[in-house]
């Protein structure tokens, strides 16, 4: 009988803890989970954060635990985010994932990596208005669309809301897939979603592949210091994919690692979405901002290719400037399924691929002019 009334007396306390904000944070988790699954946006990421977004919001969570006695969660954010070892590791598999090949053959697709950071700016500007200037360089950094970039900006500039921003990076990562294409079309005409642009690759030496990763390391270095660790991490991925000898290594960079340090950034992420933390308004503001960074970024790089249009013969598809964001490579595959919907011969993969890679490279060197400038 005591046990029976020590049981009921324990679900009643348990009860009369949970809040209306907790519900809410494990409906926002399960919708996380039902777009990981249901529609199969970013699963690796959007299912552990969904899933530690529940876990993280129950009453007397040993996920979390406590000053004297931290949970596992948040023993995993310490060791591999707070010192910004996962972002770093990830952006290693990232790298080994890229083929700089379409840039280094059409170079000019550089450029509208660099139009569609214009969000970052322009962010940056409006979030002045709302918050210090440190958290508004961090905030605004959610617009190069890059999760570990905006960690790494965010714990430099020593930001108050580094876990909201992770969370706006991440989750509008996961969602490009919604946020791009209404974006797009509202910029673009169908005549010019039709246009065709055939590839014509030009030869590229292996010698070029292997020596771009360390030339652009070298001048990052020189012209941002600050970011000698992002664009490293990133390069020397790249190095051991175009080496030639490390194979096995590439792989497992590629596959083993990337993926693995996925799932821990995202359930790590999901430690920072407690209630009392999140459903807050300067933390629904940061999510506005964030959104409206992806927006302009996406915006910018059409419109950039729409004005390079007035000027050539040979017309490019507008949409591809709205891979050139650093959401890589989900946003090269967007814009490459809205041209074959509008003409199922029209294949832009490797052109919107090309300039989803420069969005890459162009996210990290504007998260180091942000270091330059506020550090």
């Amino acid at each position: 009988m005591d046990f029976i009334q020590n049981t009921f007396g324990f679900l009643w306390e348990f009860a009369s803890q949970i809040t209306w904000q907790q519900i809410v944070m494990w409906l926002i988790g399960g919708t996380l989970i039902f777009l990981a699954i249901k529609k199969e946006m970013e699963p690796t990421l959007l299912l552990p954060m969904g899933f530690g977004t529940i876990l993280v919001n129950f009453p007397f969570s040993a996920a979390i635990g406590d000053a004297h006695e931290p949970g596992f969660l948040t023993t995993l954010f310490n060791a591999g985010i707070s010192n910004e070892l996962f972002p770093l590791l990830l952006f290693i598999g990232i790298g080994a994932m890229i083929d700089f090949g379409p840039v280094l053959s059409n170079p000019k697709l550089m450029i509208f990596g660099a139009a569609a950071q214009f969000g970052i700016f322009f962010t940056l500007c409006l979030a002045s208005v709302f918050f210090a200037e440190n958290d508004a360089a961090s905030i605004a950094i959610i617009g190069a669309a890059d999760g570990p970039t905006s960690i790494v900006v965010s714990q430099k500039l020593n930001s108050n809301y580094q876990g909201a921003i992770m969370v706006a990076a991440y989750s509008y990562m996961a969602l490009v897939p919604i946020i791009q294409p209404p974006v797009i079309k509202a910029l673009t005409t169908k005549k010019e979603r039709m246009i065709r642009m055939p590839y014509k690759p030009a030869n590229v030496s292996k010698t070029t592949k292997i020596l771009f990763p360390i030339v652009v390391t070298l001048i990052s270095c020189i012209i941002a210091p600050s970011a000698a660790s992002l664009i490293g991490s990133l390069m020397f991925g790249n190095l051991i994919r175009e080496c030639g000898v490390l194979d096995s290594l590439s792989d497992t960079a590629q596959n083993v690692l990337a993926n693995l340090i996925t799932i821990f950034l995202g359930i790590s992420v999901a430690s920072q979405m407690v209630a009392e933390k999140f459903l807050q308004k300067e933390t629904l503001l940061i999510l506005g901002l964030g959104l409206i960074a992806f927006i302009v970024d996406t915006a910018g790089g059409v419109l950039f290719a729409k004005f390079l249009n007035l000027f050539m013969k040979e017309k490019m598809n507008p949409m591809i400037g709205a891979a050139g964001i650093s959401a890589f490579p989900m946003s090269g595959r967007i814009v490459h399924k809205m041209g074959l919907k509008e003409d199922p011969q029209n294949f832009l993969l490797m052109h919107s691929i090309g300039v989803n890679v420069s969005g890459q490279i162009a996210s990290v060197i504007a998260g180091a002019l942000i270091l330059n400038f506020f550090m």
